[in-house]
C-alpha cells in the first residue's frame, strides 16, 4: 500500500494532500479506508504543498466611491449570472511577478473571464469585467463582489458598471477577507487552489 500511496503523491509532485491520494487510490479500484491513507502518509512525511498568494493592498484614495457589503444580506444564488465576484492578486511566474484578474460567477463557481498582466491598474481590471460582460451578457440587477481595492473602487470602473446596471457590493472597511454568510471566500478559495494545483514549480 505504501508504494501505492508514494506512486500518486508523487504523481501529483508532492501537491496531494490525503483526501486526493485516498480519491486517487478509489478511483483505480482499490479498497482502502482515508484513515489509512491518511495515517501511512503521516508515518512516511508526505504533507501536501501549500502555497501562498498575496494581495497587493495599495493606500486607498478617500476620494473614490467605496460601498456596502450587500453580500451580507442576500441568499445563494439560485442561477447563473446573478452574483459574480473579482478579485486581483500577484503570482510568481519563474523570476518575476504578475498580476492575475478573475471574474468568478457565484451559482456555478466558474471563471468567465481572467487576465495577466504586468500592472496593476483600473484599466487592468476593467479589461476582464468586459470580457465577462462580453461572454455573459447578465440582465439588470447582478450583484458583483469585490474587495476595496482601487482598481474596482475608480470612476471609470463604476461607469462600466452603471452602463450595465450591476449593483456593486465591497467588503467592509478593515474586513478585507469578509465572509459572506452562504459562501467561503470565492476569490481567495480559487487562488489558492489555482496556486497549489497548477501554479507550483
Amino acid at each position: 500500500m505504501l508504494l501505492k500511496i508514494r506512486r500518486v503523491y508523487d504523481g501529483s509532485k508532492g501537491r496531494y494532500g490525503s483526501p486526493r491520494v485516498y480519491q486517487a487510490l478509489r478511483k483505480e479500484g482499490l479498497i482502502v479506508g482515508e484513515n489509512r491513507v491518511a495515517r501511512v502518509m503521516r508515518e512516511w512525511g508526505m504533507k501536501a504543498r501549500v502555497a501562498r498568494v498575496y494581495r497587493r493592498m495599495r493606500k486607498l484614495r478617500e476620494d473614490l466611491k467605496a460601498l456596502p457589503n450587500h453580500r451580507l444580506e442576500p441568499d445563494k444564488p439560485a442561477a447563473a449570472n446573478l452574483q459574480w465576484s473579482s478579485d486581483v492578486t500577484y503570482i510568481k511566474l519563474g523570476k518575476k511577478y504578475v498580476f492575475l484578474a478573475v471574474v468568478l460567477d457565484l451559482y456555478s463557481r466558474r471563471i468567465i473571464s481572467w487576465r495577466l498582466g504586468e500592472n496593476l491598474s483600473a484599466d487592468f481590471a476593467r479589461a476582464t469585467l468586459r470580457e465577462a460582460f462580453a461572454s455573459r451578457r447578465p440582465a439588470s440587477g447582478l450583484l458583483f463582489h469585490t474587495d476595496r481595492g482601487i482598481e474596482y473602487r475608480a470612476h471609470k470602473t463604476q461607469a462600466l458598471l452603471n452602463q450595465y446596471r450591476v449593483r456593486h457590493s465591497m467588503n467592509r472597511p478593515g474586513q478585507c477577507t469578509e465572509k459572506p454568510r452562504h459562501t467561503e471566500k470565492p476569490g481567495q478559495v480559487y487562488f489558492l487552489t489555482l496556486v497549489t494545483e497548477y501554479l507550483w514549480h
